[in-house]
């Protein structure tokens, strides 16, 4: 169910002026900051609870399509994005961006689409440092064998995330 949103007051490192809302998802709450621009970053908010506050269109967007997307309704995210990040790690958020609903793909195959096989560990890097997760599908790349690997959320709610797809796909 969606949840309220509130202007940041400058705390954990968010530019001014940045609005945050939250989402009570299937596997925790869900903060979204945003700006003028588009969605800033995603991440779980373990303990936290939603706040009363000023409506913010991109976030009153967000909200919603976080929600069809936990309902199984939604399988692309079309919110206008605020990513912050090197050329690199920008570069292979768009390749991320690229991996279809219920479908994976690998480190070393996003290093190849990016013209550098090599790279895996960098991709993985850039793929840790994904300010979006959810939207921009961190959660889709697994290692070269299939196996799960690491995930900022915690490994079983990147195991939650591709059953749910899996089950919605």
């Amino acid at each position: 169910m969606p949840g309220r949103s509130r202007q940041s007051d400058g705390n954990a490192g968010l530019p001014d002026g940045t609005a945050l809302a939250y989402y009570k998802s299937p596997i925790g709450v869900i903060e979204v900051a945003g700006t003028d621009r588009g969605v800033l970053s995603l991440d779980f908010a373990d303990g936290a609870k939603a706040h009363a506050g000023r409506a913010v269109p991109v976030l009153a967007e967000c909200l919603n399509e976080i929600d069809e997307y936990f309902r199984g309704r939604r399988k692309v995210f079309t919110l206008a994005l605020d990513l912050r990040g090197t050329d690199f790690q920008k570069a292979v958020w768009r390749e991320l961006l690229k991996v279809p609903f219920g479908k994976t793909t690998s480190y070393g195959a996003i290093a190849r689409a990016l013209g550098n096989g090599k790279a895996m560990r960098a991709v993985g890097g850039a793929n840790h440092r994904n300010p979006v997760s959810i939207i921009v599908p961190c959660h889709r790349v697994v290692g070269a064998d299939g196996s799960l690997t690491g995930y900022g959320g915690g490994l079983w709610r990147k195991e939650w995330l591709l059953a749910h797809e899996r089950k919605h796909a």
